[in-house]
C-alpha cells in the first residue's frame, strides 16, 4: 500500500534544481490531480497504475527530459499551452515581452505579428489580454504551426491567424503596428546546449550562428519594411546581447531604442520604433 505522502518523500531528482516542484508536477499527472490534492489528502492511497506511471516520469526526468515535454504543457502568462519536442518550453522570461508590447500599445487596437511563434505562446497571450488586436502568429516548422493552431482553437481565440512563414517571407506587402519575436540567439559554441533541459530542445529554435545574431540581424533588417509609421519592434535575446542588438535597431532607422530588464536583473528585451 503506497500514499502521496511516501510518493513525494522518496522521489529523487538530485539534478533538478527544482526537485520537490518537478516531483509534485508529476505526481498530480499520474493522479490526473491538482497539486493542491497532494497537500490536501497526503495520506490518500495511491492505485498501481498511478505508481507505475509516476515511476515512469520519474525515470525520464532523470535522464533529463524538461517535466513540460513529460506532461505535454506548460503555463505561460495566464494560458495553460500544449507543448511538444519540436518548440521551445515557453519560459517566464519571456513574458516581459508581453508586458512591455500591452504597456505601449494596449488598449488601442493594433495589428500584431509574432514571429517564430512555436507554441504560440506570446501571440495568445496578447490576443487573451486584447481581444480588440488583430493578431498574426508564423513559424517555419509546420508542427509548430499546427500545435499553435490548436493552442489557438482550444483556448478559442479568434483574432488570431496561425500562418506557415519563415520570418518575413509569407507576409509581402503587411504591415503591422506591433512586431514582436523570441527569435534562436544562442551561439553556436554555447556550452550551455549540452546541459539541462535546453539538451531536449530544438536546436533550430535555439542557435543562431557564431555570435547568436544571425536571425536577430534578419528581423530587424526586414522589419522595417513590415511596420507602419511609428510601429515597434520587440525583441528578445541574450543576456549579454542587448548593447549590440540596439546597434542593430538604431542602423535600421529606429527611434527611441532601449533595452528593459527581466526579474533576473539581465537585459532581456530590446526595442525601438520608427519614425512617424
Amino acid at each position: 500500500m503506497t500514499i502521496i505522502a511516501s510518493l513525494l518523500r522518496n522521489a529523487q531528482l538530485p539534478d533538478s534544481p527544482t526537485e520537490r516542484l518537478d516531483a509534485e508536477l508529476l505526481l498530480a499527472a499520474a493522479l490526473g490531480k491538482s497539486r493542491s490534492y497532494l497537500h490536501t489528502w497526503p495520506e490518500r492511497i495511491v492505485s498501481s497504475e498511478a505508481v507505475a506511471a509516476f515511476a515512469s516520469y520519474l525515470e525520464r526526468r532523470r535522464a533529463g527530459e524538461p517535466v513540460a515535454y513529460i506532461l505535454g504543457q506548460q503555463g505561460f502568462w495566464k494560458l495553460d499551452l500544449e507543448v511538444a519536442p519540436h518548440t521551445l518550453i515557453p519560459r517566464p522570461d519571456t513574458e516581459l515581452l508581453v508586458e512591455t508590447a500591452l504597456e505601449l500599445v494596449s488598449p488601442k487596437p493594433a495589428r500584431v505579428l509574432d514571429l517564430g511563434t512555436g507554441t504560440g505562446a506570446i501571440a495568445l497571450a496578447l490576443a487573451s489580454e486584447c481581444p480588440g488586436w488583430q493578431v498574426t502568429a508564423v513559424d517555419r516548422i509546420d508542427e509548430a504551426v499546427a500545435l499553435a493552431e490548436r493552442n489557438r482553437q482550444r483556448l478559442g481565440l479568434g483574432n488570431v491567424q496561425v500562418r506557415a512563414s519563415h520570418w518575413f517571407d509569407a507576409l509581402a506587402g503587411e504591415r503591422f503596428d506591433l512586431i514582436l519575436s523570441n527569435p534562436p540567439y544562442i551561439r553556436a559554441a554555447d556550452p550551455h546546449l549540452v546541459a539541462g533541459d535546453v539538451r531536449f530542445e530544438p536546436s533550430s529554435a535555439l542557435v543562431a550562428g557564431e555570435d547568436g545574431l544571425d536571425d536577430l540581424r534578419v528581423i530587424v533588417a526586414q522589419a522595417p519594411g513590415h511596420l507602419v509609421p511609428g510601429g515597434w519592434l520587440l525583441l528578445e535575446h541574450g543576456y549579454d546581447q542587448a548593447p549590440a542588438v540596439r546597434e542593430l535597431l538604431a542602423a535600421s532607422g529606429f527611434i527611441e531604442v532601449a533595452s528593459r530588464t527581466d526579474l533576473g536583473g539581465h537585459q532581456r528585451i530590446s526595442l525601438g520604433h520608427l519614425p512617424c
